[in-house]
């Protein structure tokens, strides 16, 4: 409650202390509301908090009518025209890739008479042109016959070949056709009820509860697989983890409770690295350190992270499998973005570039090898960061402890030895984006889809879009190989113990084997 004058103390210094305490409290309130109106109606992206000035005047190339002389003066006294400097627009110019089938079609004259002379005409050359043409997905029925055979002589045996096997027992869906309801809600992020739609403009009405049960079937033959992805993950010594929402259905309470999609990825592309690029998801009902500390039983090694608590917890509770946590550097920078969005402050700007900095030289060295990325890293980037840390120290000792700067440099100074990480070790990322990436397609499935419909259907959810995303990861069409491997699976062709050949990397190593041409030859 506000004090009354009555209630004021007389000292002046107290007063004076009230005074400052008020002032920082009420700059600490309008950076707040600041940032929520961001929230709400600002740019999400951190770059429009460091825009650079020669950005300022918008370029619209042949649209811009600064230069454009005026109406019937000829060009007369006409400003020169500025020189383009923004990048061409990236076109598809060229010829159509050549393993697309090809329809020709010819189209002749009406007629081969020359009109001077009534004589033949000759062919003397052609024009040859060609448009990028799509057929729509065609549904078809598979009609499967097993005639029986019978011995007349005896007429005690009768043969027949064995049904093949469904995907889904005794229903109507070829294992196909389940893999495209798969891929279009967790590739290309199409809830079911809009896929109803697109089939009833076929002329096929499919309830939602039977497409539902299509995809809870296809996560169900695919469970093993999954859980060999997520063993290959948890092997590595360098892992990355991030969480995002996902609501799920709580019938009876009228809402639906927040669960979450953990994420553990690994990606050495950046140095050359042995490991697959490869994402597994994990539903879990909370976010506390009990679900993320039985999703990593055993594991032992480097996990990249942001500052969330519960991951410092799981280190602590470590004793006999060890975890190293290194930090993100991007989650200390946001802090800084959000600041300079708020109160324009000159040394968050100056933070934000100083980070960039180092950011530069991360561009320059990625793809290189891990010795190479350590002795750039050592030369260029620590000197950086070893500056930014004196100067994080004095600019905190001459500030407010209440501003949101003083806050962002306490995050920062806080995470110090996990944000350095990878000044000593050439396999460590700067930042956890690699895990982000991920994140993507899940928020994106969320925003068309808004919940999963149960904890089963989490699961599945998790199911699915691991073996998706890490598919997309390593360069695959997600349907090719869902269908493919659904189709191994349901026939038997490939066993239990035998999966790891059905993992995205090894999947498409074996079929670029098959189709090499020493492989056709043969």
């Amino acid at each position: 409650m506000p004090l009354t004058p009555e209630q004021l103390p007389r000292d002046p210094a107290i007063l004076a202390r009230m005074v400052l305490d008020l002032a920082a409290d009420n700059a600490r309130l309008r950076e707040t509301v600041k940032a929520l109106q961001g929230v709400i109606f600002g740019a999400k992206s951190e770059k429009a908090a460091a825009i650079n000035p020669d950005q300022g005047i918008l370029d619209l190339g042949d649209l811009a009518t600064e230069a454009t002389p005026v109406a019937n003066d000829n060009g007369v006294g006409a400003a020169p025209k500025k020189p383009r400097t923004c990048r061409p627009a990236k076109r598809n110019v060229g010829a159509l890739p050549r393993h697309l089938p090809r329809i020709v079609t010819t189209l002749e004259p009406k007629t081969t008479t020359c009109p001077c002379c009534a004589g033949l005409l000759h062919k003397i050359g052609e024009d040859i042109s060609e448009v990028l043409d799509v057929i729509p997905a065609i549904l078809r029925v598979l009609r499967t016959i097993r005639p029986k055979y019978g011995c007349r002589s005896c007429e005690g045996a009768v043969v027949q070949a064995k049904a093949m096997p469904r995907i889904v027992d005794g229903g109507m869906a070829s294992t196909a056709l389940v893999a495209y309801v798969v891929t279009a809600k967790f590739a290309w992020h199409l809830p079911l009820y809009r896929q109803a739609q697109m089939f009833a403009g076929q002329g096929l009405v499919l309830d939602r509860a039977t497409l539902a049960f299509w995809v809870q079937r296809a996560a169900w033959w695919l469970e093993l697989l999954y859980l060999r992805l997520l063993f290959y993950i948890r092997s590595q010594p360098r892992v990355f983890c991030d969480e995002t929402p996902l609501p799920r259905l709580d019938p009876g309470r009228g809402r639906t409770k927040v669960c979450q999609l953990w994420s553990q990825a690994v990606d050495d592309r950046p140095w050359q690295g042995p490991a697959m690029p490869a994402v597994g998801y994990v539903f879990a009902e909370g976010r506390d350190t009990e679900a993320v500390e039985s999703q990593l039983v055993g594991f032992t090694g480097i996990l990249q992270v942001d500052g969330y608590a519960a991951y410092k917890k799981l280190v602590r509770r470590r004793k006999g499998a060890p975890i190293r946590l290194v930090f993100c550097l991007s989650h200390a920078r946001r802090k800084f973005v959000a600041v300079v969005k708020t109160t324009n402050s000159e040394i968050a700007a100056e933070i934000i570039a100083r980070i960039g900095e180092v950011y530069a030289i991360e561009d320059r060295v990625r793809g290189q090898t891990a010795d190479v990325r350590l002795s750039v890293r050592q030369a260029e980037a620590k000197p950086i960061m070893d500056a930014l840390k004196t100067r994080l120290m004095v600019v905190l000792a001459e500030i407010s402890r209440k501003s949101s700067l003083a806050g962002a440099i306490r995050y920062t100074l806080g995470h110090w030895d996990g944000l350095v990480a990878f000044l000593d070790d050439g396999r460590i990322e700067v930042d956890t984006n690699t895990v982000e990436r991920t994140m993507r397609p899940i928020s994106l499935g969320r925003k068309n889809a808004l919940f999963a419909g149960s904890s089963a259907g989490g699961q599945s959810w998790a199911i699915l879009a691991s073996l998706i995303n890490s598919a997309k990861l390593n360069g695959l069409d997600p349907f090719t190989y869902l269908a493919d491997v659904l189709e191994r699976l349901v026939s038997g062709e490939v066993k239990a113990n035998d999966l790891d050949r059905l993992l995205p990397w090894a999947w498409k190593a074996e079929r670029d084997a098959a189709s090499a041409p020493e492989a056709r030859a043969a």
